[in-house]
């Protein structure tokens, strides 16, 4: 069984995109890696399929030539991006991590080929030739939520072997039968053979830490989001209007302001929009998010758990634990059974996965049984099923980022519903919904999936182009 750590679905990283973004960033620093002890004297990049066809409005040239150079998507300073990028291109050299620098031109030396590769849609091959006269081929597939897998090579996860195993939902209600526990004390017990008790607990307030971060950025920063398309900004000027004439200084008096504010429907519905709007549009201005399980839907887990944390009754850390090991297990059942890419599988495997994942954390931290949390999971995947992924000139800003505040707004009613229902009386099982959704993303036409060529990516460009 595939073992995969809720460290792995939740990555810190830049965006805007986890599979067009984070994954060839990761393979440029991986290939040179590789090729460490070898002099490089040249490098060619091929981008293939999705990551051709969207790869500028992604930005993912500018994620393999930051990969190429070493820089680390974790600890990157994202305001220097920009210099990075501007003096590649115009001193046409790229310096790697080692100090040698090779001359590298972006629009000489990356090549966008609209071919698709057999065995994924998101395809990007390395040709580096060394001073031995050696060429290196290497090829990789960005497979979705930041992973990456070599050709030839099994995908690179944490690996243990896990205590209690789980591939599908009956393999996690088996473990949780035979040890009586809820979904997160299971996963806990399985992030112990990887890594100590202090450092599960640290690592994901950490990842917490880092997603409340991205929202509060995102409120408080205003103006045009890159690409060209004009979209302004929102969450700042929503988050001024909610507060109004609150006053605070730093990330933790915003949220005493926030819990202190009108907490009727309207303003609470408003705010949970206003935390996913902010993340987001951190996304798409290449700032610092969290994969969850992607970039592209990184808005929704953060925009729910903040919305428990500052609106609902709730035990703090614990709840932050618990929500997000509830959410990592969720995640991975279906990138096991389905896949979180929407190269593969439209916006379903992103907004979706993320929406169900969100909506199982809730239900786990407003006490729901096992089998409610499963329940939740279920309910908001299958109100997803058949979105299209259709960016507007290749940029994850429309629809993307108004679909994360839906996202959020659908998990927290499947949470509402599967708490006031039995899983017994359920007709529709999560491993159901997961099949459901593989054979639905194989049934979905190609243009649909992150290539730009269908939906409002289409039919809005030719509008825009007509003006």
């Amino acid at each position: 069984m595939e073992q995969i750590s809720v460290f792995d679905m939740f990555k810190v990283g830049v965006g805007p995109s986890s599979s067009h973004t984070m994954g060839p960033w990761r393979a440029a620093l991986d290939v040179v890696n590789r090729c460490s002890r070898e002099k490089i004297k040249s490098i060619q990049v091929k981008l293939f399929g999705s990551l051709a066809k969207t790869g500028i409005g992604h930005g993912t040239d500018m994620a393999v030539m930051l990969g190429l150079s070493g820089h680390d998507p974790v600890t990157i300073d994202t305001t220097l991006i920009p210099f990075y990028i501007e003096e590649i291109r115009s001193t046409k050299k790229i310096e790697l991590r080692s100090g040698e620098k090779v001359n590298f031109d972006p629009a000489d030396n990356i090549h966008f080929l609209k071919k698709f590769l057999p065995q994924h849609p998101n395809a990007i091959r390395f040709i580096i030739k060394t001073s031995e006269s050696i060429e290196v081929i290497e090829t990789y597939y960005s497979i979705g939520g930041g992973f990456i897998q070599r050709e030839g090579q099994e995908e690179v996860l944490d690996q243990a072997a896990f205590p209690f195993p789980i591939n599908e939902e009956r393999d996690l209600l088996k473990w949780i039968e035979r040890e009586s526990c809820s979904i997160a004390e299971l996963v806990w017990r399985n992030e112990l053979s990887l890594r100590s008790a202090d450092q599960i607990k640290e690592g994901l307030l950490g990842i917490w830490r880092y997603m409340e971060t991205s929202i509060y950025e995102g409120c408080h920063t205003e103006g045009i989001l890159p690409g060209g398309l004009s979209v302004q900004r929102r969450a700042f000027y929503l988050n001024q209007k909610l507060l109004e004439d609150a006053f605070y200084g730093d990330l933790d008096t915003w949220k005493e302001a926030i819990q202190s504010s009108e907490n009727s429907f309207r303003n609470i519905t408003k705010w949970i929009s206003c935390f996913a709007l902010a993340v987001n549009e951190e996304n798409a201005s290449f700032g610092r998010v969290v994969t969850a399980p992607t970039n592209g839907a990184a808005g929704v887990i953060p925009a729910v758990l903040m919305y428990h944390l500052s609106f609902c009754q709730n035990n703090g850390e614990k709840d932050i634990v618990d929500f997000l090991l509830t959410a990592g297990e969720i995640g991975s059942l279906f990138k096991k059974g389905s896949t979180i890419s929407a190269a593969m599988g439209g916006c379903q495997a992103e907004i979706g996965v993320s929406s169900s994942m969100a909506a199982a954390g809730l239900t786990a931290c407003q006490g729901g049984s096992p089998g409610q949390v499963l329940m939740a999971a279920e309910i908001a995947m299958e109100h997803h099923l058949g979105l299209t992924c259709d960016p507007i000139n290749g940029l994850v800003q429309i629809p993307c980022i108004e679909r994360n505040t839906m996202g959020a707004m659908k998990a927290i009613t499947a949470s509402q519903l599967a708490l006031s229902g039995n899983f017994v009386h359920s007709k529709i099982k999560l491993d159901d919904i997961i099949k459901t959704m593989w054979a639905t993303a194989k049934d979905m036409h190609r243009k649909y999936k992150e290539t730009s060529e269908g939906g409002l990516a289409k039919h809005i460009s030719e509008m825009l182009s007509e003006c």
